[in-house]
Parts: C-alpha cells; structure tokens; sequence
C-alpha cells in the first residue's frame, strides 16, 4: 500500500489525481491532502477519502475546516502554513508526492520531497522553472524518482530507453506537441481584442483559467521547453515545439537512427497520472480509449512567430544567467493575472513578458532565497509596467 500526498489537491491536476486513486483503494492510500484557501473542496475530499492531514496555507481557512472536519466527526487532523505543506512532503510516512500547487508557493513542498527521497510526481512548473538547477541537484541528492505530470513531459519519458544513461548516446531531439490553443487560425490583427473568457475557452483541454491563458499565448509551451532541458538533459537546440491541434501525439523523441517515437492518447491528465503512480508498470486511468479511425486525421505545423512570440523567450532565457527563467516565469504569472482582470490587453502578455526579462538585473544567484527574491524584483518591474499599458 502505497501512501500518497497531494498538494494542490483543489485544482484540476489534483482532483484528476483522486479520480484515479479512488479506482485503485487497494493499491493506495490518500495520507495527505493540501491545498491553498478553498476549505469547502478540500472539507468534501477529506469527507470522501479520509486522509490522516490536511493541509492549508491560509489561517482561516484552516480553521474552517478544523471546524467542519470535527462537526462531521473526522479524524483528519488539519495543519497550517506553508511550512505544513513541507513537513507533509518530507515526512516518513509520505511515499508520493503529486506536486500540483500552482506558482512559486509549491517550490519549497516541491524540493522537500526532492531531498527526502520520495517519488515525486510533478505537476508545479515552477520547480524547474523558476530552480530547476536546484532542483534537479534535490533529486539527486535524495536518491528519489522523478515523474513529470505534464502531458507532453510524461509522453517524452514514456518515449526515451528505460535505462537513462542512454537518453544522451541515442537520442537526436525530442519534440514537444502544442494544440495551438483558441487563436491558432484567428486573424492576428483581432489577437489584442481577445478577452479572457476567450483566451480560456480551449478547444481540447479543462484548465484552469491561468493556463488555459498560457495556452492560448504559447508561454505554456515556452515554460515546457525550459522543463524539458532540465528533465531529460537535452540542449535547447535539441528541443523542438509543433502544432498539433488534435491533441493526440502528445510529444515525440527523435533518434540518431532516424527513428522517431511518440505517445499517443485521448487529451486527458488521468493518463500520465497514472503512469506517475504506477511507473514502471501500468494501470486503469479512466480515461477513454483512442480511436483513430474515429479521429481521422493527425496535423502537424510549426508555429508562427508573429502569433506566438512568447515561445522564443524560453530559448532566449535559457541562454542567459541563471534566474533569467524565474524572471521571466514570474513576469508572466503578473501579466496573465493582469489580463485576467481586465487591466491589459491580451498582445501585451507578451510585451510585458519581454520587457520583464531584459530590464531585470540578473546577479548571481546560486540558492533558493536568492532565487525567490529575485522572482519578487520581476514581479514589482512586470507590475510597473503593466501600469503604464492602456486597457
């Protein structure tokens, strides 16, 4: 039996992650449930699934579901803080960590689990990201296994030779697939018009709002280019993005034998889920089955500079110090919240984005907290510059 934590459980990637458990009772036990503010999901997950913890960063909304939890006769003991969340991913009894809290707030969970050695299903982009070198040197030091969550990252290591070793040897690229989101055919002369119940309306995938958004820009693909240089040790060079609108082919490695191999599957996280809680082996997701007769056809284009030009910030990025991903990283997370809100424009995404990441001042960074501030100093410069954009 195996015990699993889920961080970030409210979100999408987190309740996709209980769907699959509840098909599996016996072969894994929910020990931990943490999440940021929304104690009404988390009191109902912690109803159904009865871990030992429940976590929560804020306060009052701890205390909330203290309340409930007792009213409802629950066992579940609630702690609180972002330290919680920490003690939860690093403790003895914590075998899994699905790493889904969204933002900068899951890297020191994310990295806890890195260095206490547990399997770490990754589903928080900052990680590697924003401390992807830090990372990746946790991973090492606590001798744990390293699953990524992502669609396209999960179709690129079910894709790769088991033994890692060979991954540098054999392989020639790997090719991240991109729907292209709502605006792939749109007229690039409407783009600045685009509002966000627009932007987040994705013809295949259910998101949440912020990514659904980075979708729709590209910026999501930009941030899996720089994820993938740190997973599977691949040079930017050697990291190509394509269109695919299908969502079928979710991502592709070329070999230097000319051979190319790709996963394919229905567009659903249930998938590579499943394959991070049973990896080496394979289990039941829930998912539909593909049926490509049905489908009828697989496309494929490069995308176009001109509607995507977040995209090459993630090569420009990883050519400079390090830090200049968390910058841009955190200039984005403004940004998008920004056009969420009706302050900007949806074209000025990618202008602030830009703009974030030549004007920050990249001293040298080598540790966390050096890191975290300099994710700060991006923010107040993404932010002042936002403040001078006309809606």
């Amino acid at each position: 039996m195996k015990r699993v934590a889920i961080l970030g459980s409210t979100g999408s990637i987190g309740q996709s992650t209980l769907e699959v458990l509840a098909l599996h009772s016996e072969a894994f036990e929910v020990y931990a449930l943490g999440a940021q503010r929304r104690d009404d999901l988390l009191l109902a997950q912690c109803l159904r699934f009865a871990p030992r913890l429940a976590v929560l960063s804020d306060a009052a909304a701890a205390q909330r579901l203290q309340t409930a939890l007792r009213s409802h006769g629950s066992k579940t003991e609630v702690l609180q803080g972002d330290a919680a969340h920490v003690q939860v991913a690093q403790a003895v009894e914590t075998d899994i960590v699905m790493a889904a809290i969204v933002g900068a707030a899951g890297l020191a969970s994310s990295i806890a689990a890195a260095r206490a050695g547990k399997r770490v299903l990754l589903a928080n982009k900052e990680s590697l990201v924003v401390a992807g070198e830090l990372f990746m040197q946790a991973m090492q030091q606590g001798g744990g296994l390293l699953i990524p969550i992502d669609s396209e990252h999960s179709a690129i290591l079910q894709s790769l030779p088991d033994e890692r070793s060979h991954w540098r040897s054999s392989v020639r690229d790997i090719t991240l697939t991109a729907s292209g989101g709502p605006f792939r055919q749109a007229d690039t002369s409407t783009l600045r018009d685009i509002t966000p119940d627009q932007a987040c309306a994705h013809p295949n995938w259910s998101m949440g709002r912020k990514i659904s958004v980075d979708s729709a820009t590209m910026m999501n693909k930009a941030l899996e280019v720089i994820e993938a240089h740190h997973l599977f040790g691949m040079q930017p060079a050697q990291i190509q993005v394509l269109i695919h609108p299908q969502s079928i082919v979710h991502s592709m490695v070329g070999y230097h034998d000319g051979s190319v191999v790709a996963q394919l599957g229905m567009p659903d996280m249930r998938t590579p889920i499943a394959y991070g809680l049973s990896y080496p082996q394979r289990m039941t997701s829930g998912a539909s089955w593909l049926d490509l007769a049905r489908i009828g056809r697989l496309d494929f284009e490069l995308p176009d500079p001109q509607r995507f030009p977040g995209l090459q910030l993630a090569y420009a990025a990883l050519s400079m110090p390090m830090g200049a991903c968390a910058v841009l990283n955190a200039a984005n997370e403004t940004a998008v919240e920004a056009f969420l809100q009706g302050r900007m424009r949806f074209t000025d995404i990618h202008r602030v984005n830009a703009d974030t990441l030549n004007d920050v001042n990249l001293n040298a960074v080598r540790n966390l907290d050096g890191l975290l501030e300099l994710d700060q100093q991006a923010r107040q410069q993404a932010q002042s510059r936002i403040n001078t954009l006309v809606p």
